[in-house]
């Protein structure tokens, strides 16, 4: 089989390292529209056996021609091209994997269902952290139960030497940083699919120094089709971000004054977007290199065989000095890849538009994290 990745950035970067170490393709085709992203690839990588081709998203005649040419496409791009690149790929009758980002996009997506079905094909988006990793988690924790009060999902990317004014590295786009700060989350409550706002519900987090103690808030797109999925199983689900104590209250008041607005504003003789002011200004004065954490804790409550259960599943992932690999990147990368492997390898064959709680098996899924060490620990307290 061939695999193409879409996007030569951070995480295409991590996608492209775990397929040359782990997988059996017979061609790993990496594109980009910046050459220099490129050139920083081939040099990261040690000029190892990947294909590399400048080409712009927007050419739709190459786009196809880069598709037909491969078996299983990765989007590691901004979600906007996602749902334009699975249209792509159903045409094309490849499979389609992406890290998602946006909750409307990926409804689109599952409306493909049928197209993708009649085509043998297998879109699975949000395949990153959260969603993605987190998503898998969820699975496996339901599974562990037969009923199930709550689920919480707290996640995060920290720098291990934070800077003011936000004690925070930009790890991903800026742009989605923004959105999953602005837009409401999808939770469940009470058994039914509610929204809330962004940036609120803030409340402590304790892990081990030398985090100790943490904040957490919602924020959109990390639950993406959890409450769809187990509306029927879960009474109360959410998601909320991890971040040093102080973060949301500094962040929250450049939004409520419109800097993530992306209506143009009109000053004077000029048109300017708030949200583009807003990003620059992140770029700026916001550390984009450095070494990094991603903490995970994702709790559940129920009952199995009539006992009253806790489980806690737990990650701390940090930077890779020996290759130059963040937590992001890690956690974030290998998980898509470890995907697209699992259907080289016909671990998954069923076609169709999937979210990865729905058909990705959690044991194989953790066991192949762990011999990357990204190791997921549980634990399960039974109650009196």
């Amino acid at each position: 089989m061939n695999i193409l990745v879409i996007g030569a950035g951070m995480m295409g970067r991590a996608i492209a390292y775990d397929l040359l170490k782990y997988s059996n393709f017979k061609n790993i085709t990496l594109i980009d529209n910046d050459k220099k992203s490129l050139e920083l690839v081939n040099n990261f990588l040690k000029k190892s056996k990947i294909n590399y081709c400048l080409l712009d998203l927007n050419s739709k005649k190459d786009i196809n021609k880069q598709f037909q040419k491969n078996d299983i496409v990765i989007s590691a791009v901004p979600y906007t091209f996602n749902l334009r690149l699975t249209k792509t790929a159903i045409k094309n009758k490849c499979h389609f994997l992406d890290l998602g980002g946006n909750n409307d996009v990926v409804k689109a997506q599952r409306k493909l269902f049928n197209e993708a079905k009649s085509n043998n094909i297998l879109i699975l988006p949000d395949c990153g952290l959260s969603p993605g990793m987190t998503s898998v988690i969820t699975h496996d924790l339901v599974d562990n139960l037969d009923e199930i009060e709550s689920v919480k999902i707290r996640v995060g990317g920290l720098p291990l030497d934070p800077k003011p004014p936000f004690d925070y590295q930009i790890v991903f786009s800026p742009n989605g940083l923004i959105n999953e700060y602005l837009e409401d989350a999808t939770v469940l409550e009470n058994g039914k699919i509610q929204k809330k706002p962004s940036l609120t519900e803030l409340e402590e987090i304790i892990f081990p120094e030398p985090f100790g103690t943490l904040e957490a808030f919602i924020t959109s797109g990390g639950t993406s089709t959890l409450p769809y999925t187990y509306e029927n199983r879960i009474k109360f689900l959410d998601d909320k971000t991890i971040r040093y104590p102080g973060h949301c209250e500094k962040f929250k008041l450049f939004l409520d004054i419109g800097m993530g607005n992306i209506k143009p504003l009109k000053i004077g003789d000029q048109t300017i977007v708030p949200r583009d002011i807003l990003i620059n200004l992140l770029l700026k004065h916001i550390p984009t290199k450095g070494q990094d954490v991603v903490l995970i804790k994702v709790m559940g409550y129920g009952k199995t065989n009539n006992e009253n259960v806790n489980i806690e599943y737990y990650l701390i992932d940090y930077y890779d000095k020996d290759n130059n690999i963040t937590a992001m990147m890690r956690t974030t990368g290998y998980p898509i890849s470890i995907i697209a492997q699992m259907i080289e390898q016909k671990i998954i064959t069923t076609p169709g538009v999937y979210a990865n709680e729905e058909i990705i098996p959690t044991e194989l899924f953790f066991n192949e994290l762990k011999k990357r060490n990204i190791v997921i620990k549980k634990k399960i307290n039974r109650l009196c």
